[in-house]
């Protein structure tokens, strides 16, 4: 695993920042909210998250406050943002509908 090139970073984020997912200031990391009808549901999208995270061996940053799923995203191993990122960030996108 290794960090995103310019080329590679610029192409990978431009279409998870248009669907929500924002730079973290301080940090080569991204944020993004969820916000589900209830707890029940916002658990269930962590729930059917972890699934991907453990199989991938790529674990999200995260709370749930009631009905939103705060998660943030950055590859501690190699310090900011990888191609695993991207990839789950996107996982979560489609879980989340």
């Amino acid at each position: 695993m290794s960090l995103l090139t310019e080329e590679e970073r610029t192409a990978a984020l431009s279409p998870l920042l248009a669907k929500g997912w924002a730079l973290v200031d301080g940090r080569d990391a991204i944020v993004k909210t969820y916000k589900f009808t209830g707890f029940v549901d916002a658990f269930g999208f962590m729930t059917r998250a972890a699934l991907f995270a453990e199989k991938w061996n790529h674990h999200p940053e995260w709370s749930n406050i009631y009905n939103r799923v705060v998660v943030t995203l950055t590859s501690h191993d190699v310090g900011g943002i990888s191609a695993q990122d991207v990839k789950l960030a996107q996982k979560l996108d489609a879980l989340a509908g």
